[in-house]
């Protein structure tokens, strides 16, 4: 426990500054470019330290100062926690992608391609290297088809512009993870995230009314919820 401990806070330090430079860099609106500078001093962001600042003009960007350390070294605590070596590496690569994606969805509703294809193709060569090092072909044909209902299920909606393109692929590649550990867990992680957005947006609506404000559109980022909903199911199964 002391080992998933340090090793945990060693990636929250060494890790997350790179991990805040890049949520800087995606969590922008659908339509403009990637933010790939400073908009105040036009340095190029490479890292972000835990405080935030810009190292050039000291502007703050991103999210709250220690926030993606902290979110960072608790992925790191719990992809290390798996019992199975091959389920930490497919944890730890989905952990990287992850916590971007979570905050990018959570700051503008958007889960980027780069970052959602990132994750699925690094997950998908896992999936295949460790199946086939076990001499276990046939998982993958059940990962396969794992991801395609997830992606479908995304999909559906997404002709009713209730979710985007992101959450079919980032579905895609989560399913496919899920598929390993068979049809049951992979039901019970996106019901997970179905009820974990369905409980923050009744959460939402109970803070508007008792401070007496509206009670404005819900339109929840489904990509952290997802993501929470995969590991959970991966680490109880």
């Amino acid at each position: 426990m002391t080992a998933v401990v340090v090793g945990a806070l060693l990636a929250g330090l060494l890790v997350a500054p790179a991990l805040r430079g890049l949520v800087v860099r995606y969590a922008v609106p659908e339509g403009q470019e990637w933010c790939t500078a400073c908009p105040s001093c036009a340095r190029e962001l490479r890292g972000l330290p835990p405080n935030g600042r810009c190292p050039g003009c000291r502007e703050r960007l991103g999210p709250r100062p220690g926030l993606v350390e902290a979110v960072t070294a608790a992925a790191v605590a719990a992809a290390l926690s798996a019992a199975h070596p091959g389920d930490a590496a497919l944890l730890l690569w989905a952990a990287g992608p992850g916590v971007v994606l979570g905050f990018t969805d959570a700051r503008v509703r958007r889960l980027p391609y780069p970052l959602t294809w990132a994750l699925a193709a690094g997950l998908a060569l896992l999936l295949v290297v460790l199946e086939l090092a076990a001499g276990s072909p046939g998982v993958l044909l059940r990962c396969l088809l794992v991801a395609l209902a997830a992606a479908a299920l995304f999909e559906l909606p997404g002709w009713f512009g209730l979710m985007g393109a992101g959450d079919t692929v980032l579905a895609l590649g989560l399913g496919a993870l899920l598929g390993r550990y068979g049809w049951s867990v992979a039901f019970t992680g996106l019901f997970a995230a179905a009820a974990l957005s369905g409980l923050w947006a009744v959460a939402r609506a109970v803070a508007a009314l008792v401070r007496r404000r509206p009670v404005r559109g819900l339109d929840l980022p489904m990509g952290p919820f997802l993501l929470l909903g995969t590991l959970a199911a991966v680490l109880l199964q």
